[in-house]
C-alpha cells in the first residue's frame, strides 16, 4: 500500500467530488490530490515488475510457472481495481496493490518447500483474504486496532519501511547474497566482495541524493520529480555504459535493465485471473499443516496492514492522536477483499 502523501495547499475545491471526498475538509484540492495521486502511481509501480519476478518464474510441483507477462497484467488489475474501491469506499487517498513479504511468503514457503501448486497457494490466499475481512465485518480488527498502543504501531510501521529499505539495497547492490552451494540466503555481504563499484548502485545513490533534497526542501511534486530524473539518467547510463541485467554480470541491474522499448501497448494476457483451488492446499499439505499456513498469512497480513495504514494515515493527515482513522472498519474491510483480489 502507498500513500499520495497528499499535503494542505491553500485554495477550496468545489463540487460533488470534493463533498464526497472531504478534500476541502482535509485541507487539500483536486489538483492536489490528482499529483499526489500521479506520483503514488509511480512510487507503487514497481510492485508490477518486483512482484512476477518474485512469483512468476518459480515452478510448483507440476512444473507450472505461471510467467511474468501473467503475473504482471494480474497484478496491475489487481491494483488498478482495489486502488479505485479503496478510494470510493473507504475515502481514503491510498494506493493499495500486492504486498512485498506475502508474495514471498507464497512463493518460497508455500510453493516452494510446501510443494503446493500455485492454485492451491493462491486458494489459501483467498481464505486468508475472506477471514480478514469477517474479522474486520465483526469489527474484532478495528478493535484490536485501537486496543495496540501507538508506540507499537509507529514500530510496525519502521519496521515495514526498513523492509522495503532492505529490498531497494539488494536491488541496488549494496547488499548482495554470499554465493554457496546450498544458494541460501543468508549471510550476505556488502556489494561484490566488499566493492559498490558498479554503475546500477552509482544510480542508486544519484537517485536517493535527488529524492532526498527534494524532500528536504519540500518542493511540490519532488519524489516524482527526482524519480523521473532518476530514470532519465539511468537511461543514459545504460546506453553508455551497457551494463545489462545482472543475471549475466554481477555488476548488471538486478531488476529491469533501463532501456526504452521497442514497442508499447498490447493486450494484457489475464489467463491466470481466478484460477484458485480452495481445497487442494489442505488435501496436499493436510489439514492442519494448511490451517497453520493460513493462520501465517492472515497473521503478516493482518499486522502488515495494520502498521501500513497507521503510517499513511499520519502522512496523509487524517489520523487522529492516537494513530486511529477515522471510517477505519470500511478501510479494513476493503483491505481484507484487496487480500481476497
Amino acid at each position: 500500500m502507498s500513500s499520495s502523501g497528499s499535503t494542505a495547499v491553500t485554495g477550496t475545491s468545489t463540487g460533488w467530488l470534493d463533498r464526497y471526498f472531504h478534500i476541502s475538509e482535509r485541507g487539500s484540492t483536486v489538483g492536489t490530490e490528482i499529483r499526489g495521486g500521479v506520483v503514488t502511481f509511480f512510487a507503487m509501480a514497481y510492485i508490477v515488475l518486483l512482484n512476477p519476478l518474485i512469483i512468476g518464474t518459480s515452478p510448483d510441483r507440476d512444473g507450472v510457472v505461471l510467467g511474468i507477462p501473467q503475473v504482471a497484467a494480474a497484478t496491475a488489475l489487481a491494483a488498478g481495481v482495489m486502488s479505485i474501491l479503496f478510494g470510493v469506499v473507504a475515502k481514503y487517498p491510498f494506493g493499495i496493490a500486492a504486498g512485498l513479504g506475502l508474495n514471498t511468503l507464497v512463493a518460497v514457503t508455500l510453493v516452494g518447500q510446501e510443494g503446493l501448486t500455485w492454485p492451491e497457494a493462491m486458494g489459501l490466499v483467498v481464505i486468508d483474504g475472506i477471514i480478514i475481512c469477517i474479522l474486520a465485518i465483526s469489527g474484532f480488527r478495528s478493535a484490536v486496532f485501537r486496543a495496540i498502543p501507538d508506540s507499537m504501531k509507529v514500530a510496525m510501521s519502521v519496521g515495514i519501511g526498513m523492509f522495503i529499505a532492505l529490498i531497494g539495497l539488494v536491488d541496488a547492490g549494496f547488499v548482495r547474497r554470499v554465493p554457496d552451494a546450498a544458494m541460501t540466503t543468508v549471510p550476505v555481504q556488502l556489494g561484490i566482495g566488499g566493492s559498490i563499484a558498479s554503475w546500477p548502485t552509482f544510480v542508486f545513490v544519484i537517485g536517493l541524493i535527488i529524492c532526498g533534497f527534494m524532500v528536504i526542501r519540500n518542493i511540490r511534486g519532488g519524489l516524482f520529480i527526482g524519480i523521473v530524473a532518476t530514470t532519465i539518467i539511468a537511461l543514459i547510463v545504460e546506453a553508455l555504459t551497457g551494463s545489462g541485467s545482472s543475471a549475466d554480470s554481477p555488476q548488471g541491474w538486478s531488476l529491469a535493465v533501463p532501456q526504452i522499448p521497442e514497442s508499447l501497448g498490447g493486450v494484457p494476457d489475464l489467463s491466470i485471473v481466478g484460477d484458485i483451488d480452495l481445497v487442494g492446499g489442505f488435501v496436499h499439505a493436510g489439514v492442519v499443516a494448511a490451517s497453520l499456513l493460513v493462520f501465517t498469512l492472515v497473521l503478516a497480513n493482518f499486522f502488515d496492514a495494520m502498521g501500513t495504514m497507521t503510517a499513511l494515515g499520519r502522512q496523509a493527515g487524517v489520523a487522529d492522536a492516537d494513530g486511529n482513522l477515522p471510517g477505519m472498519k470500511r478501510a479494513l474491510v476493503v483491505e481484507g477483499l484487496g487480500a481476497v483480489v
